[in-house]
């Protein structure tokens, strides 16, 4: 109702004025966005700031030993190996407070909203390097099952990634593009800003981000799995760094995957795969990978139209390609098979977007994801093609313009208000590090420094895009894809 009235408003206005101009409104009213929805709070003056206080949520995470994850070096500086826990598990047993009051600010001693014992480990593949860490927790109950909560109004789950923003030094890549990306595909993670103290010790501003995987009621994913008749509807697998895990799909043998990438089966679940499952599993992606490399990868019969959501693999396409982040579709990087039996893609991980990669500048004029796994092919299909160019024309006139993104950039940053100084504080001494970007001229050595880059990156590279996106159709033009698709009618 609220959103209705909001909407009238606007129309009145619009037209007791005059004056044109575009709307933007949210595709997704359900999706949260917090800087937006949280309620102001009143200045915390009356304990003379002798205790902390803070806007934003606040995490609390109590352990008896160091946390395990970080890397090991060598005497030549490789890792040689990661911390465990005293026992030797790669994860240890931790008390997780979190105070998060609607209409009063937060402190340290205020009975926390909600209190669990949580498994916790050190997550991320570079940013474990880092001096500012990002976590992973499982809330669990007494008994070591999880004990799923609602934390900070995003729906129940029990697992949770703490994502340490330290090589983003605006602090927000990841909560904007999630949440912009939540309001364009049909699933982005859910993300809330708070602050972290680990053994009573401030950590900084963090991101607390769902996991992705399934969920109940209608969180995250809707995937399931039977263990017993080794049955599944929907599964989720994720494309990273290779490990042991990784499964021997198709792509990966026709070598038209990164060297250093794998797939593995991120769900179900160690508990929950069997043998059995994950060669179904495997057997049922690979045969979904052969059919996009067949002659037939474009007909109506046999081809991807089928069998992925085409609007899903557009949007991915779109949002990646136009913050330059160039991990997706190597690393990080989920595609899940959902119960309608389609596979869609999830956006994941934006640390690195927007020109802050960390081994080299990311060229604003150039296209990088059409040459990426299942894009290669996908791309050689008019239909697809031309949805992309359309769906950018149409994007660019509401979540991706200028003044939207802008904006959104300048709200987020003056929500988060004296959290970015408290944040700095700690974290600081990193603006005088010429050694986190190459070249080092790339380094930004301050806050506004680093708004200014990210703001510059996008009015750049959208600005590419506008011009060329209509280059796309070469990639699907008749003469060049005629040996793709001679066979296929």
């Amino acid at each position: 109702m609220k959103n209705k009235i909001i909407g009238i408003i606007l129309c009145v206005a619009l037209l007791i004025t005059g004056f044109t101009a575009t709307i933007f409104v949210y595709q997704d009213p359900s999706r949260v966005h917090q800087h937006l929805s949280a309620k102001a709070k009143p200045d915390c003056t009356d304990h003379g700031g002798s205790v902390f206080c803070t806007h934003l949520p606040l995490v609390q995470i109590e352990t008896k030993e160091d946390i395990p994850g970080k890397p090991i070096l060598n005497e030549k500086g490789r890792t040689a190996g990661f911390t465990t826990a005293s026992d030797g598990s790669d994860r240890i047993i931790s008390t997780v407070k979190i105070t998060d009051h609607e209409e009063t600010n937060n402190h340290l001693n205020d009975s926390p909203t909600i209190e669990s014992e949580a498994t916790i480990h050190i997550h991320g593949n570079s940013s474990r390097y880092f001096d500012k860490l990002g976590y992973k927790i499982k809330l669990i109950d007494s008994d070591g099952k999880s004990n799923n909560q609602s934390v900070m109004g995003m729906p129940a789950h029990s697992e949770w990634i703490l994502h340490g923003p330290f090589l983003d030094k605006t602090l927000i890549r990841n909560y904007m593009w999630y949440n912009i990306g939540g309001e364009i595909m049909s699933y982005a993670p859910n993300v809330r800003f708070c602050e972290v103290f680990i053994n009573g010790k401030y950590e900084g501003v963090y991101v607390m981000t769902e996991n992705i995987t399934a969920g109940e009621n209608g969180a995250r994913l809707q995937l399931s799995v039977d263990k017993k008749d080794s049955t599944y509807s929907g599964y989720l697998l994720r494309m990273d760094r290779t490990s042991e895990k990784d499964i021997n799909n198709f792509t990966k043998y026709a070598y038209r995957m990164n060297k250093t990438s794998g797939i593995n089966i991120e769900y179900p679940g160690p508990k929950n795969i069997t043998p059995e499952l994950a060669t179904s599993i495997t057997k049922d992606f690979s045969a979904f990978e052969k059919s996009i490399y067949s002659y037939d990868f474009d007909s109506d019969e046999f081809g991807f139209k089928k069998t992925i959501d085409i609007d899903s693999f557009v949007d991915y396409f779109i949002i990646n390609e136009f913050t330059g982040n160039y991990d997706a579709d190597n690393f990080s990087t989920y595609i899940y098979k959902d119960k309608d039996g389609k596979y869609r893609m999830c956006i994941w991980d934006f640390n690195n977007s927007c020109d802050n990669y960390q081994e080299k500048a990311i060229d604003t004029d150039d296209f990088q994801i059409i040459n990426d796994p299942w894009y290669w092919m996908l791309s050689k299909n008019k239909d697809f093609t031309e949805r992309i160019v359309d769906r950018y024309r149409t994007l660019r006139k509401g979540v991706l313009s200028d003044e939207y993104l802008n904006k959104y950039i300048d709200d987020t940053i003056a929500y988060l208000g004296d959290a970015v100084d408290r944040n700095f504080e700690r974290w600081g001494y990193s603006f005088n590090d010429n050694e986190l970007l190459w070249p080092q001229d790339r380094n930004i050595h301050s806050f506004d420094g680093a708004v200014t880059q990210l703001k510059t990156f996008i009015h750049d590279r959208s600005r590419f895009l506008d011009k060329d996106i209509d280059v796309l159709a070469q990639y699907s033009a008749e003469s060049r894809v005629k040996k793709f698709i001679e066979n296929a009618n």
